[in-house]
């Protein structure tokens, strides 16, 4: 049995059109608005990325600044912006949080991490080589 080769190019097609469409839908569904996730124990997939509160947290020579001062317990995105000159990241860890951090950013680039902070205190700090001894270091209470 012959197939037509327009009835083989149409099922192609098709298969290629639901196929862009699957993965437009889980860049969608993944965050994709160019923000790189981070990765570490503590981070949150699915449904914390609709019910995270967003924190900013500019990174510039040598500081970090946060959107906001006040934390309670929860899931939060931090967005890595970096403000500054030089590569960046963000790293976190505290109590059920290690390791946790976005890739290396460079001038204007921004990350996405999800964590879920428990009552304690966190250091959120940059992870490049010597920034956090150089001030690129914040310590949050979550109460």
């Amino acid at each position: 049995m012959t197939i037509p080769a327009h009835t083989t190019r149409t099922a192609l097609r098709a298969t290629a059109a639901g196929f862009g469409a699957a993965l437009a839908l889980t860049a969608c569904a993944h965050g994709g608005g160019g923000y790189a996730h981070g990765s570490g124990s503590g981070t949150s997939a699915g449904t914390a990325r609709t019910s995270a509160v967003k924190v900013t947290v500019t990174e510039t020579e040598f500081a970090l600044k946060l959107s906001r001062s006040s934390f309670t317990p929860g899931t939060y995105t931090f967005v890595a912006d970096d403000a500054g000159h030089t590569t960046h990241a963000l790293s976190v860890d505290g109590p059920g949080v290690r390791d946790a951090r976005t890739p290396d950013l460079e001038k204007g680039q921004k990350a996405a991490l999800t964590v879920t902070l428990k009552k304690g205190t966190y250091d959120l700090y940059c992870p490049v080589d010597g920034h956090r001894q150089l001030g690129m270091e914040r310590h949050i209470h979550v109460g």
